[in-house]
């Protein structure tokens, strides 16, 4: 069993407070979605609807002070609710995209990775939760290299 976790939006909601003059000044860059898919939400794990506006910046995803410390550019549609998929199930959004899938230990080291289309991720992610030294499973989006989501045992 295994639970994918949304980013939470309260880390997001003041975005839509802020100016075009604040959010310049953060480097965070507004679009309106003008394809679907195009524009995959990390607190909703959708794509953004044709005409939705979404916020471009920056993210840690992996915060941990090792050397596997990492950030990259996300994409946060405006005004996002969280969703928590069920249990054992592959949002859309990143089931329909190439995906590369590390997993971490405890210390926040990489003990695996592999990169597979999002549709056989399922597999994936149950032979890693196999190994009992991993403790949770970073998913990306593998040709823009951008975060997805977080995997932990459900």
């Amino acid at each position: 069993m295994f639970q994918i976790h949304p980013l939470p939006s309260t880390d997001f909601a003041f975005l839509s407070a802020l100016s075009e003059e604040e959010l310049a000044a953060r480097h965070i860059k507004t679009y309106v979605a003008d394809a679907k898919p195009g524009f995959p939400c990390r607190v909703s794990l959708e794509d953004a609807e044709v005409g939705e506006t979404v916020f471009l910046l920056h993210f840690e995803h992996q915060p941990n002070d090792t050397p596997y410390r990492a950030s990259h550019a996300i994409f946060v549609k405006a005004d996002a609710v969280s969703s928590r998929p069920a249990v054992d199930t592959i949002p859309e959004s990143i089931a329909s995209r190439l995906l590369s899938v590390r997993a971490f230990d405890a210390e926040h080291a990489i003990v695996d990775a592999e990169v597979i289309e999002g549709r056989d991720v399922e597999g994936i992610i149950a032979r890693m939760f196999d190994n009992p030294s991993i403790d949770y499973l970073h998913l990306h989006y593998a040709r823009r290299g951008c975060f997805a989501a977080e995997v932990r045992r459900g």
